[in-house]
């Protein structure tokens, strides 16, 4: 059985989708085969994720929740990260950019304590608290706008792993070829339509239309969507 599955038509271009909710679209005619006859949830990582999967969950009526997780930001820069870390404080760290930077155990650990705070916001705000759904046996679909460095999809299948699901499957419309040498080894399946292996490499270059997703633009999508 194939863990990784593309799009063959699309490897290497650019531009491919309109916007999110279009990636989303084709994203799940790509997976369908992949999900019949399973326990499926879906679970979207926030903001990016959540219009791409809920198109998935609407369009394959799939039940979908939200894996928040987030990027640990350098300390001078909202645009970037050095690790990533998710509701247990489990934390993936990228030791390279840690001593490329020579970031300091005091910059790493205020870093970290600002990261858990917004996660505990986020999960507020997003999903109002809700106890974790119990994933013991289903397939769950991590879905996410695009997959880059990884560390911060690596933080989230931590997450879900240690809630013993059936089989784990990460699907992205846009993937770095780079980032998925390290996250298929720990998952069993990675769908993603658009795989690129040239560089630079960056998510929003697979969309026309691109920006970055508002708190209310979020609780938008969720209002009318399938989330449990």
């Amino acid at each position: 059985m194939e863990k990784f599955v593309f799009d063959e038509n699309l490897k290497n271009k650019l531009y491919i989708f309109k916007d999110r909710k279009d990636a989303g679209e084709k994203l799940a005619e790509f997976i369908k085969d992949y999900l019949k006859n399973k326990d499926v949830l879906i679970l979207a990582i926030p903001s990016g994720g959540v219009p791409v999967a809920k198109e998935i969950s609407q369009k394959l009526n799939l039940p979908m929740d939200l894996l928040i997780v987030r990027k640990i930001q350098l300390p001078w820069t909202t645009e970037a990260g050095f690790g990533a870390m998710n509701l247990d404080k489990d934390v993936v760290l990228n030791r390279k950019l840690i001593n490329y930077y020579k970031l300091t155990k005091e910059q790493i650990e205020k870093q970290k304590e600002k990261t858990w705070k917004t996660l505990l916001e986020r999960n507020k705000i997003f999903r109002k608290n809700k106890p974790f759904p119990d994933l013991t046996g289903k397939t769950v679909v991590i879905v996410d706008d695009g997959l880059a460095s990884g560390y911060t999809l690596k933080a989230g299948i931590e997450f879900v792993k240690k809630r013993n699901p059936e089989e784990i499957i990460v699907a992205v419309p846009t993937c770095s070829y780079d980032s998925t040498l390290s996250v298929l080894p720990i998952v069993d399946k990675l769908i993603c339509l658009n795989v690129r292996d040239i560089y630079p490499y960056a998510v929003a270059d697979a969309y026309q239309e691109w920006h970055d997703l508002t708190k209310e633009e979020v609780l938008d999508l969720l209002r009318d969507g399938n989330q449990k």
